[in-house]
This record gives C-alpha cells, sequence and structure tokens, in this order.
C-alpha cells in the first residue's frame, strides 16, 4: 500500500511558535534551569554516596531518583535547547525514536521508584521494629532492579508497535522532543492499537500506583497521629511530605497528559505540561527533599565544613 511512497529518514522538531528574542531569552532561562537540575541532583548523589550518615534504604532509593531525574532531563532539554536557537535543525528517524524509547523508560522507572519510596516510608513509619529485616539491601536492591527492568519492559511494548509504521511525510513533530503522541500523528497508517496500548498502559502504571501510594500515605497518616512525641510527628511528617510533593508533581502532571480527555486541551497547552514534566519536575526534586529534610541538609553541612576545614589548614601550612 505504501511501496510508492517515499520513508522518512528524518524529522524536524516544531518545538514553540516564538519570536526571535523570545527564543534567545528562553535559551538562557532554560539553560539555567538545566545547570541547576544536573547541580542540585548531582549534588544530592554526591552526598549520598560520600556521607555514611545517608547509607540508608531511603537514601538509596533517592539516589535512584536523581539519576533517572539527570538521565531524563539529559534526553529531552539540549535537543529543545539546540532548537531554540536552531530551529530547522533536524533530527535522525533513528536518533527521534532513541528519544522517544529513553523518555519513556526514565519516566515509567520513575513511575515505579515513587511507589518504592512510598512504601520504604510505610514499612519506616507503621512497621518500625521490622524495618531493618523487611528492608534489607537485597530486598532494596531487587525492588530498585525492578522498577528499571519493568520501566525498560513496558517501553519495549510501545516501541514494538511502533517501529513497524510507515512514515511517509510530513517530517513536522509537533512539540519540543519527539514525543510519542506527537511521533504517531506522523505515522502513514492505522495507529488505533497504539493509542488503546498507550491507554491501557496509563491506566496501569499511573493509577495502579497513585493509588497504591495513596494507601500507603493512609496508613502513614494513621500511625503519624499515634506517635506520641511532637519531635517525632514533625520528623515523619516532614520526610513524608517531601515525598508527597514530588509525587503530585509527577502523577499529577502525567495524569493530565496521557489519561485526560485528548480533545479538550489543545496540542500547545500539553506540551507547555510535558515542559514543566520534564524540565521543572528534575529540578525541583533536589530542592523539595533538600529544604524539608533535615538528615539531607545536615550532610550539606557537614560536607561544607569539612571542606572548610580542609582548606583552612591546607592555607596555614
Amino acid at each position: 500500500m505504501w511501496g510508492n511512497q517515499t520513508s522518512v529518514t528524518e524529522f524536524l522538531l516544531v518545538g514553540f511558535p516564538l519570536s526571535p528574542r523570545m527564543r534567545v531569552l528562553l535559551f538562557g532561562l532554560f539553560s539555567l534551569f538545566y545547570a541547576f537540575t544536573l547541580l542540585g541532583n548531582g549534588v544530592i548523589l554526591g552526598l549520598i554516596s560520600l556521607d555514611p550518615r545517608l547509607h540508608t534504604p531511603m537514601y538509596f532509593f533517592l539516589s535512584n531518583l536523581a539519576t533517572v531525574d539527570i538521565a531524563y532531563a539529559c534526553n529531552t532539554v539540549p535537543q529543545m535547547l539546540v532548537n531554540l536557537l536552531s530551529p530547522a535543525q533536524p533530527i535522525s528517524f533513528a536518533g527521534c525514536l532513541t528519544q522517544t524509547f529513553l523518555f519513556l523508560t526514565f519516566a515509567l522507572t520513575e513511575c515505579f521508584l515513587l511507589v518504592v519510596m512510598s512504601y520504604d516510608r510505610y514499612v519506616a513509619i507503621c512497621l518500625p521494629l521490622r524495618y531493618s529485616t523487611i528492608m534489607s539491601w537485597r530486598v532494596c536492591i531487587t525492588l530498585a532492579v525492578t522498577s528499571w527492568t519493568v520501566g525498560v519492559l513496558l517501553t519495549l511494548v510501545d516501541m514494538v508497535l511502533l517501529l513497524p509504521l510507515p512514515f511517509c511525510g510530513p517530517q513536522k513533530v509537533n512539540h519540543f522532543f519527539c514525543e510519542l503522541l506527537a511521533v504517531l500523528k506522523l505515522a502513514c497508517a492505522d495507529t488505533h492499537i497504539n493509542k488503546v496500548v498507550i491507554v491501557a498502559g496509563g491506566v496501569w502504571v499511573l493509577v495502579g500506583p497513585v493509588s497504591a501510594v495513596m494507601v500507603s500515605y493512609s496508613h502513614i497518616l494513621r500511625a503519624i497521629l499515634k506517635i506520641q512525641s511532637a519531635e517525632g510527628r514533625q520528623k515523619a511528617f516532614s520526610t513524608c511530605s517531601s515525598h508527597l510533593c514530588v509525587v503530585g508533581l509527577f502523577y499529577g502532571t502525567a495524569i493530565i497528559m496521557y489519561l485526560g480527555p485528548q480533545h479538550a486541551d489543545p496540542q500547545e497547552k500539553k506540551k507547555y505540561l510535558l515542559l514543566f514534566h520534564s524540565l521543572f519536575n528534575p529540578m525541583l526534586n533536589p530542592l523539595i527533599y533538600s529544604l524539608r529534610n533535615r538528615e539531607v541538609t545536615a550532610a550539606l553541612r557537614r560536607r561544607l565544613k569539612r571542606k572548610y576545614l580542609h582548606e583552612s589548614l591546607k592555607d596555614k601550612k
């Protein structure tokens, strides 16, 4: 049927319809946000690896989340920055599909990591005496590896359905990166099965995990209210509220994007939602965890103090 049509070998990312001056302004602003994302998550990873007091299951999962956030941003933001300055820059067909694959892998992995982190908090607060037994390092590593593996396998389902589709034009992807639904619109074939699988997968990886998180936190809230000490309640609330902020930001935008009415929201609005999802979420996560977590801020102060003392001794010599 498509034998006489030319296959597409590259795509053009439309990005955002902006004036040249606005493009330069956003390039500078987004470059700053990108640098903060790498720096913030890098600091989290450095503190967790260097401070023995943070070698606990909670911070092990947080280090995985920071790794996902760095990879998430590195997959989409550099291409967006290039397109802001040079809108006509093409991306190869293979490069576009690779970007789609990596974006979905990191997004799905983060979905499952957030569920695992909520389970960790549930065990820590509701079953404190059994915490070290239940959340052994073997269990923690298994949960982390499972999150990454399931993320890759579920992405492969979408990619297996996407790869056989013919792309014969047009070449313009109405997005700032190769987002799955935007790429599907360019296929010269019926994509009904692909969309059904996306919605079904979205229900499974978004509604299911959100429900699990809510059930975990309903038990956690009851356990916190039973804590007699005000300091203990405050510490528990501080840790859990950080995680709930991250969960709300991540799942909220994802549910609107992939499970909201497809006809009600214009494509431009969804592009801005996904911009928030892929640029601001990874930047805000380390801020949320560091500002509301005493152990992280204490570890940062210890590292800075140690560096200051080291420099002072060096100067005296």
